[in-house]
């Protein structure tokens, strides 16, 4: 008889270095999936780390190699502390995105580190994990993956918008999931806050307190990606050899870059949601906390801009991930091709025992 509930770790880090989310997941089967949060928790990257992870796409092969070790032995005692102080029993698997240092789908890469095979043993856990790579190889992005968690968990809802390091958006067109990345968010607006001393933008404070400048929002409008069709993402290298440039010659006043910065996103986010007040946005992402940027949304659009509670605000892509495995689990598709042109609809991820 075929299983129809399942308990996993869903483990995420992302581009805007918040820290590693862990949540304990609870996934039910019946007329469609459901889930449950049993317990989440975000562990703050330190300094030095952050420090690491940020410049590692620069960093020769050697060098690499050891961060991808020391990376999988820090996510084990992250996992390993989350278990024990959850008094955790019963595991399914423990499902971990890693950390991307390098994602270059158009020559062919895609690399997150922390996924070695180690971790099973280290955490004595099934580990599924490297779920990016196998959609590379038949010609995907690699990303985004988390539409088939919109597809199957959060179907009430015409679009699923996410404000990470990156915004990216699902929805259905024709009967078809398509989903892919609009524009930098949290990986350029944390990097003016830190400037300024500050981790992020609390509240969008910062940034509210600054000026539009019409001069910088032109030449950001101008940058070659938002000229793309589907599918596409983006990659923190692009940041910086595309938006950061631009940046650069506005930074004698930093409030107005992110005020301007803001206004940006808004702009393009719209850009790709239908105008319509029947029309219902799911907001989720470190950029939902973001109260100003939040603002100039709604002020664009008709459409309803829906923002849920702060646990699935903050947790829904380790949801999602903790969702992959159990897709891998059960050898069902997992990755949808309509998102990420991949040959082929597929199911990915490595399988690690302990």
């Amino acid at each position: 008889m075929e299983r129809n509930e399942y308990k996993v770790l869903g483990i995420m880090s992302g581009t805007s270095l918040d820290g590693v989310d862990i949540a304990w997941l609870h996934f039910t089967k019946g007329a469609h999936w459901d889930f449950k949060i049993l317990k989440a928790e975000t562990i703050p990257y330190s300094n030095p780390w952050k420090e690491k992870l940020s410049t590692a796409f620069n960093i020769s092969p050697i060098e690499l190699m050891e961060l991808d070790e020391k990376y999988t032995d820090y996510l084990a005692d992250l996992i390993t502390a989350f278990i024990q102080k959850n008094k955790i029993e019963g595991l399914d698997a423990v499902c971990s995105h890693g950390h991307t240092i390098k994602h270059e789908p158009e020559n062919g890469l895609t690399l997150q580190i922390g996924n070695l095979p180690h971790l099973a043993e280290l955490v004595e856990e099934t580990v599924i994990c490297d779920f990016r790579v196998q959609d590379v190889a038949l010609g995907g992005q690699g990303a985004p993956l988390v539409p088939i968690g919109d597809e199957l968990l959060f179907a009430q809802y015409t679009y699923c918008l996410n404000l990470g390091g990156f915004a990216n958006i699902s929805n259905k067109k024709e009967g078809v999931r398509i989903a892919y990345d609009i524009c930098a968010v949290n990986t350029v607006l944390n990097y003016y806050s830190e400037k300024l001393g500050f981790e992020y933008d609390k509240a969008g404070k910062i940034a509210r307190s600054g000026k539009f400048d019409p001069d910088l929002y032109k030449h950001l409008e101008t940058l070659a990606f938002y000229k793309l069709s589907p599918p596409k993402s983006l990659g923190i290298e692009w940041v910086n050899t595309s938006v950061l440039p631009v940046l650069k010659d506005f930074e004698e006043d930093i409030p107005s870059i992110m005020n301007t910065y803001c206004q940006h996103i808004a702009s393009e986010i719209v850009k790709n949601i239908k105008d319509d007040p029947e029309v219902e946005v799911l907001v989720t992402g470190g950029g939902a906390f973001n109260d100003f940027l939040m603002e100039l949304l709604q002020q664009k659009t008709t459409a309803k801009i829906f923002i849920p509670i702060s646990e699935i605000i903050n947790f829904k892509e380790a949801v999602i991930f903790g969702f992959l495995g159990v897709l891998k689990l059960r050898e069902e598709i997992n990755v949808l091709s309509s998102v990420t042109g991949a040959e082929n609809d597929h199911c990915s991820g490595v399988v690690y025992g302990p």
